[in-house]
């Protein structure tokens, strides 16, 4: 490994040359502006400060990895001299910020005419010796005409707010036919005197060396390097200091041992799965699910062996398979996406499951969805999956695989009434609003919905396309309570009905006696309607509009008890 420095124009002339490039596997763009503006205020000020080293692997007669080019670069038209293996987000927010890539944002820097500074132009002032500041206008379009207005026009920007674009200060050809563009528009403009323009141009130059002559150091992996070893330097480097996430070692090790990228296979599964998307970080599911796969717990240990890559790929199909039919089996079960899910175990530990069941086999098809609807419905209920849930998830996989293949299996500790036990309908009394991420909350709500959840108004069910449309009502409204919003006792998972806005608008702060009336009135079939739209929520009707909230939620818990004791058992309510 070799230490050596590029400036930031010698970096740019690779760039644009194609002779530098990011393997497939590298994580995507993800700074933020407050970063970008960060990094170019060490290299503008002086002295100037560091921006850490890059780690670059020489490329001989064949690249070691597939390749692609930094984010806004010219597609290489050739063999590229030089991976990039760490330093992607800053070499690729310089280019991108310099170069004037970015859509949403412009960059500028605040050098003040000097007319406007007050200081002595005859003092000598050395124009290195200024620390101009870093500013990130956010862009956005309104009726086809980018805002704000002023970023375009570079008089309006310079004379009235000091700034100058930073794509001026570019060091390559783009930049200095950008600085010619610029400086015309203002000597153009007449609001400077001779004497400015001249120390304008003075300041403007100095500024466009100071970041074409600054170093970049890296550390250079040479030709010799096997696809291992650059891998392993690679994973430990970003470990350390910017530490990469699961996935993107997995990415890693899956282009190192099979050339297959991860991302597109991902790309590929959403395209045939898109509701994967509802239920939270589709990267982390698919690791889980993958990991349980291969009969290894789901955890960073297992995602840094060695051979998960190739592991990855040999039970693929079987991922893809799983999440076909488990995403399919959560929305069935009233599951629709992560808003109202219980348990992350849930989703991963259901795909799992669902992957090695026979696509036409009705028979062990059948048998194997009561025995996931029990493992789902205990997994929301109970509190086995509240510590070390992926270790647990784990040797619950593994004697649930083994029941659904009908081999030999042992006590599955899921099951275990006595470890794990259900909540009693006193503990469901007691249970929070389901709009928070909470277990017991959430299971109360998606048990009530299991009968269809029409709407109060229309009679719309519940579904996975409209649940998003819809609101968490309090069917004893707060005012009615007399208390707010944060108030514990108003904020109860059997206080809570989803609806749609329109209808939950129109409830106001009336009593449930009168909202209700109000619907029986208006609905064509009258007081039965309601009550049907109602019990699709295990909204008991008659103790609703009694008005003692108590003896309601006491009378509903009763209902949900009885729909979660049938669902744990692989039953189906009603």
């Amino acid at each position: 490994m070799e230490a050596r420095n590029k400036k930031i124009e010698d970096w740019f002339a690779m760039i644009k040359q194609g002779q530098i490039v990011l393997p497939r596997f590298q994580r995507h763009e993800a700074w933020r502006p407050a970063q970008v503006v960060g990094l170019l205020e060490n290299i503008f000020r002086q002295p100037p400060l560091p921006i850490g080293a890059l780690l670059t692997l020489e490329v001989g007669d064949e690249e070691l990895f597939h390749s692609r080019p930094i984010v806004g670069a010219p597609a290489p038209t050739g063999k590229p001299a030089m991976h990039l293996l760490d330093g992607q987000q800053r070499l690729t927010a310089l280019w991108r910020s310099l170069t004037g890539d970015y859509k949403d944002l412009d960059l500028f820097i605040a050098v003040m005419p000097r007319a406007e500074t007050g200081e002595d132009d005859e003092a000598g002032r050395d124009p290195n010796a200024d620390m101009p500041g870093v500013e990130a206008i956010k862009r956005w379009d309104r009726n086809g005409v980018m805002q704000p207005v002023w970023a375009d026009n570079p008089v309006e920007a310079f004379i009235e707010r000091g700034l100058v674009p930073v794509t001026v200060f570019c060091p390559n050809s783009d930049g200095e036919a950008a600085r010619n563009s610029w400086e015309a528009a203002i000597e153009d403009s007449g609001q400077l005197n001779r004497e400015s323009t001249r120390e304008l141009t003075r300041r403007i130059e100095a500024l466009r060396q100071r970041v074409a002559k600054y170093d970049i150091p890296f550390l250079s992996l040479d030709v010799g390097t096997g696809r291992e070893t650059a891998l392993d330097v690679f994973i430990k480097m970003n470990t350390s200091a910017s530490p990469l996430k699961d996935f993107d070692i997995v990415v890693a090790q899956l282009e190192s041992a099979t050339g297959e990228s991860l991302h597109e296979m991902v790309a590929d599964l959403l395209e045939t799965v898109p509701a994967v998307r509802d239920f939270g970080r589709v990267e982390d599911t698919i690791l889980s699910v993958a990991a349980l796969l291969m009969s290894r717990p789901p955890i960073k240990k297992t995602y840094l062996e060695k051979d998960y890559g190739a592991q990855f790929k040999a039970v693929w199909e079987r991922v893809k398979h799983g999440f076909r039919h488990g995403i399919d089996f959560l929305r069935a079960e009233a599951i629709f996406n992560e808003k109202c899910l219980p348990s992350d175990v849930a989703v991963y530990l259901t795909c799992a499951l669902w992957a090695d069941v026979p696509e036409h086999d009705f028979d062990r098809g059948g048998n194997a969805r009561t025995l996931i609807r029990k493992a789902l419905w205990r997994a929301c209920y109970t509190a086995r999956y509240g510590k070390t849930s992926a270790t647990r998830a784990y040797a619950d996989y593994k004697v649930l695989r083994a029941m659904i293949a009908g081999e030999e299996a042992g006590p599955c500790e899921l099951f275990d009434e006595q470890l794990y036990p259900l909540p009693a309908v006193e503990e469901m009394v007691l249970a929070g609003w389901p709009g928070r991420k909470d277990r017991l909350p959430r299971a109360i709500l998606v048990t009530a919905l299991k009968r269809g959840g029409l709407d109060f108004a229309d009679g719309a069910a519940i579904g996975a396309e409209n649940f998003d449309s819809r609101e968490f009502h309090h069917l004893y409204p707060v005012g009615i309570l007399g208390g707010d919003r944060e108030d514990e006792r108003v904020n109860r998972a059997l206080n809570c009905a989803v609806i749609t806005w329109t209808t939950n608008r129109k409830v106001g702060a009336q009593t449930p006696k009168e909202y209700i009336g109000k619907r029986a009135a208006a609905a064509s079939l009258g007081e039965d309607a309601v009550r049907q739209r109602l019990e699709s929520h295990r909204v008991p009707y008659d103790a609703l509009i009694a008005g003692d909230y108590d003896a309601f939620l006491a009378a509903r818990a009763a209902l949900i008890h009885a729909d979660m004791v049938q669902l744990c058992a692989g039953g189906t309510p009603g």
